[in-house]
């Protein structure tokens, strides 16, 4: 089981789901429709280290972070 956490403007609370790498927790997130906008703009890290491979493999207790892009000040 992994984590999935949404982060900025992404209003979802966090997700648990049986995933073994990142292509999976891709496949997850795009049967919501809302999620499907995000997923091809968002950064992706898994335990706080930035990737950039859905090939990126996984194993129980990581936490996949969706950083959507911002613009700041």
């Amino acid at each position: 089981m992994v984590t999935v956490e949404f982060l900025g403007p992404i209003q979802k609370a966090p997700l648990s789901i049986n995933a073994v790498s990142l292509r999976d927790v891709a496949e997850v997130l795009k049967q919501d429709h809302e999620m499907a906008e995000w997923i091809d703009n968002c950064a992706v890290a898994v335990n706080d280290t930035l990737v950039a491979s859905l090939d990126t493999p996984l194993k129980s207790g990581d936490k996949i972070s969706l950083l959507p892009p911002v613009c700041g000040g």
